[in-house]
């Protein structure tokens, strides 16, 4: 009986449900429609547009260099867009590349990517590193 009572007074005294207005339900509706369609434009030329073509493409980075690694040595903002200064190691052993990938952001999903690929050469000009 008293296990009844205690459920009784948390349903009676339970916040009532959220009423959203009719502008957030809209908005709510286009976030579930974006999930299934998703824009994204890409602008490496080794890949295709779109989740599918991304997904692909690391796919075939994944097959291609199993032992692959990035590291992150800069991140930068501005508005809607985010920078990433990589040192991407394919194999062990190897100098890599130096990337630059720039993001478009919208509605907190990336929707755009362009990047700019540099190996890392054997000798430099200059005694200052790429990273």
């Amino acid at each position: 009986m008293l296990r009844l009572f205690c459920i009784a007074a948390l349903i009676a005294f339970a916040p009532a449900a959220y009423a959203a207005t009719a502008e957030q339900m809209e908005a709510n509706k286009k976030a579930v429609a974006e999930f299934y369609e998703p824009r994204y434009v890409q602008h490496n030329p080794n890949a295709t547009d779109g989740p599918e073509g991304l997904k692909a493409y690391i796919s075939f980075l994944r097959d291609k260099f199993p032992d692959a690694h990035s590291d992150v040595v800069r991140v930068f903002a501005d508005g809607d867009y985010v920078i990433h200064h990589v040192h991407s190691v394919p194999t062990p052993g190897s100098r890599g590349n130096a990337i630059v990938n720039i993001y478009k952001l919208e509605n907190g999903k990336i929707v755009e990517h362009w990047d700019v690929i540099q190996p890392v050469p054997e000798k430099s000009a200059n005694n200052n590193t790429m990273f």
